[in-house]
């Protein structure tokens, strides 16, 4: 017999902390008997770990099973197994519509991925572990860094009890549940031991932390304590509910030099009507007050939101005061979602939808007037001095390295394109910077 490894590909769609899960996964079958491969024509179990949280995410999940069914013909696959949100949301359907699919995986049963494909070893029959989203995850559990290794997510907490009504997340991942301090800070100290420079913090709600533990240890408590660790250069905060922004963590992003000046503050909207018809907390005056105190009190803040538009009920005059909301605030970085109707939430029930026409007109316009914002604000750095962490060459051109500056996360914002000087991947070097684009950078190291 055989004691040749067999090889797993996963492939993680949707969010960070969708992609920290699949690579808990991955963690835990490299710790058992299993070869991780990129390659999935190579791949003799291949998973793809999906997201549902709006229709284009469920349609991006579908036709990349679809897709990767193909293996199991052309390739060695002899396993496909699907996890995360699409089968904890559409089991049923799933298993009817998608007999190429093996195996499907719910979001509180991930980490038994070993033993759930031992269990089914030879047996034809397609299997469900769809339970209650119920788990934490916790440092003892080997996790598998697939960002670079200067960088990482950190996830502190499972699950959302916002309920919003337009959003399923609360369904499919359960209640807000805080990683305990501890925990958190033991993963921290593996990843930085493992070379992370940046740490980037995640949670549906990352403002929420602590709140359901024992003592209530704040966000601002788990700041302090990262920021202690050797090593680590960067924390970012990505996530933070607006209503939750204390003076407290205001002025920990402002006092403390680790703390990137940088902040994802997801707004949603800015009209009242539409913003109690979302069920959310703040209100237009509370918003606009939080967004000129942390510019008054941080001067050099990036902030980040996201914004919905077509949400049931919107009015034209509804949209013309989140776009001059828009070209007011002067956010650095903002992504527009076109509101998707999904079942099983209040929203979708709502009078007054909106047409996918006017939805996607008015993302158009949002887009457009951000781009001048975008382009307005990063012509201010021109001459100015930033952090950059070096992230290798350009695609465009192996002449060039690339980087991100601290007021970029990866993934969703720009990258600063580096036009004089030297430094090896994950150096985190002084830049001057000498042009802009839209939401691009260009510069030289200077130290």
């Amino acid at each position: 017999m055989s004691n040749a490894k067999e090889k797993v590909s996963m492939v993680s769609l949707g969010c960070p902390k969708n992609l920290v899960d699949a690579e808990v996964m991955l963690g835990r079958l490299a710790k058992d008997r299993y070869e991780i491969t990129t390659d999935e024509r190579e791949a003799d179990i291949i998973i793809v770990n999906t997201c549902s949280f709006i229709k284009e995410a469920k349609q991006e999940s579908i036709d990349t099973i679809l897709d990767l069914a193909d293996r199991k013909q052309d390739g060695r696959c002899r396993l496909l197994i699907v996890t995360g949100c699409l089968p904890q949301r559409y089991q049923e359907e799933l298993a009817r519509e998608l007999p190429e699919v093996d195996i499907f995986v719910g979001t509180g049963d991930y980490p038994r991925i070993a033993e759930i494909i031992e269990e089914k070893g030879s047996r034809p029959e397609q299997l469900r572990y769809i339970g209650d989203p119920n788990f934490v995850f916790d440092e003892s559990l080997t996790r598998l860094n697939s960002s670079p290794a200067y960088t990482a997510y950190l996830k502190i907490a499972e699950g959302c009890s916002n309920c919003c009504s337009y959003c399923v997340i609360p369904s499919l991942r359960g209640a807000f549940r805080s990683r305990p301090l501890e925990s958190v800070l033991a993963e921290a100290r593996s990843l930085v031991a493992g070379g992370a420079r940046e740490i980037n913090l995640i949670a549906q709600d990352i403002t929420t932390y602590g709140r359901d533990l024992p003592g209530a240890p704040s966000l601002e408590t788990l700041i302090r304590e990262l920021a202690a660790i050797d090593g680590l250069a960067w924390i970012r905060l990505l996530y933070a509910y607006p209503d939750g922004i204390t003076d407290g963590l205001i002025r920990i992003i402002k006092n403390e030099p680790k703390v990137c000046k940088y902040l994802d503050l997801p707004i949603q909207h800015i009209s009242d009507p539409v913003l109690k018809r979302m069920n959310r907390r703040s209100t237009e005056p509370q918003i606009r007050e939080l967004v000129a105190r942390l510019r008054e009190e941080i001067p050099d803040i990036a902030l980040r939101t996201s914004l919905i538009v077509g949400f049931p009920g919107e009015t034209e005059e509804d949209f013309r005061t989140l776009l001059h909301f828009v070209e007011e605030a002067q956010f650095d970085r903002l992504g527009v979602f076109c509101y998707s109707r999904e079942e099983g939430t209040p929203a979708a029930e709502m009078p007054d939808q909106v047409s996918e026409r006017v939805k996607r007109e008015r993302y158009k316009k949002l887009m457009k007037a951000q781009a001048r914002v975008s382009f307005k604000r990063n012509r201010r750095l021109i001459d100015t001095e930033e952090q950059v962490i070096v992230e290798g060459y350009s695609e465009e051109t192996e002449l060039l390295l690339k980087g991100r500056s601290s007021r970029q996360a990866p993934d969703i914002d720009g990258q600063v394109y580096i036009t004089a000087g030297n430094a090896n991947v994950g150096d985190i070097v002084r830049l001057r910077i000498t042009d802009s684009s839209d939401y691009d950078l260009i510069g030289e190291i200077i130290s």
